[in-house]
């Protein structure tokens, strides 16, 4: 259907058919009325907050399909990336889906920072804060970080650096058309859990953080269809979108196409339990001296952050072993932390700090 096609008009059997009998809402009708909600002045206001809210009831954004459906019509909308040297490396990212409500130290983006200072190479996509009082971004600017904006029209070329981060609202402009509507409903949509899926570098690797066990193998699967090769969902039993540093975690497996399920626990990576208050967050400025205190001290890092050392090594050891770097996770914990000591993970951050900087300097 092409563009000036869709309206008001052909936009209402589709969410006839989301209504009326959902278990017929096929991913082909998902895609084209997203196509219908991203096309500006296309559908009417009411429409678009039926939509969201029969897709929601219905539980038809539950479904592995769906996410994998509305991940692809979101990515064929996002600005364009090429990732350089693509053959050359296993790419992984490491994200959440957010929505857990315990605001923690920012533990996926320095895990993935401390994964690249061990020999992955990382490109991590993700926001400013939006249930937590530090998102990724806000963590990183607070580092003096800078992203630069890629430019519509063109594919923007990602450097062949250990860590790169790319900030979501650069690359989807079709997402803060539906922000307002979203704001309006009293629940999360499949638009707030869709971040993870749409990673415009298309990495080969995950380890994705859920903050509800149920959409975990929904999870697990949808990364499949999407193309990745290796990944680990995860969800604390405290219903936490990370590897629990505290107790046990569920775990889903994406590996040769097959997805299995597990328990992870501390013990596997060879660390003690500490309680989630030990790992606690604070301010974007807060969390940027953790980081900072976390990958300069060395040898001397001060007791009250080992358990947050624990917790990003635990979370880095996994993403190492989806990159293949590591064979196990105890193996990925002792890298991990030879990272941090060594300084090399400070380093991969600097290294794209500077990178920034030239691209600030340079635009």
């Amino acid at each position: 259907m092409a563009q000036s096609e869709y309206s008001q008009q052909t936009f209402k059997p589709l969410l006839n058919k989301l209504v009326q009998t959902p278990e017929y809402f096929s991913p082909d009708d998902l895609k084209l009325a997203l196509n219908h909600l991203f096309t500006p002045d296309a559908v009417h206001p009411a429409q678009i907050g039926a939509f969201l809210a029969a897709l929601h009831i219905n539980r038809v954004e539950r479904r592995p399909e769906s996410l994998a459906a509305a991940a692809s019509v979101l990515r064929e909308r996002a600005l364009k990336a090429e990732v350089l040297d693509r053959d050359e490396d296993f790419v992984v990212d490491i994200v959440g889906t957010g929505g857990d409500g315990y605001n923690l130290f920012n533990v996926s983006t320095a895990a993935a920072i401390v994964a690249a200072g061990a020999g992955a190479r990382v490109i991590k996509h993700g926001s400013r804060a939006s249930t937590s009082s530090s998102g990724s971004a806000d963590l990183l600017e607070s580092l003096d970080c800078f992203f630069t904006e890629p430019t519509p029209g063109t594919t923007t070329p990602i450097p062949k650096i250990p860590f790169t981060f790319i900030l979501a609202p650069h690359y989807h402009p079709s997402l803060a058309a539906l922000a307002p509507y979203r704001k309006a409903l009293p629940f999360r949509t499949m638009f707030n859990v869709l971040g993870p899926l749409i990673n415009p570098a298309r990495p080969n690797g995950m380890v994705l953080g859920v903050a509800e066990r149920e959409i975990g193998a929904t999870f697990a699967h949808s990364l499949s269809e999407g193309g990745v090769q290796r990944a680990l969902v995860v969800c604390g039993c405290e219903k936490l979108d990370e590897i629990s540093c505290a107790g046990p975690t569920w775990a889903w497996e994406l590996k040769n196409g097959k997805v299995t399920e597990m328990t992870m626990t501390p013990e596997m990576f060879g660390l003690p339990a500490h309680p989630l208050t030990a790992v606690a967050g604070g301010s974007p400025k807060e969390n940027a001296e953790t980081f900072k205190t976390l990958l300069n001290s060395g040898e001397h890092l001060p007791e009250k952050l080992v358990p947050v050392l624990d917790f990003v090594c635990m979370n880095a050891s996994a993403l190492l072993v989806v990159s293949a770097v590591a064979k196990d996770y105890v193996e990925g914990v002792r890298l991990a932390k030879e990272s941090v000591l060594s300084g090399r993970a400070w380093q991969a951050l600097e290294i794209f700090r500077n990178a920034g900087k030239r691209g600030v300097l340079t635009s």
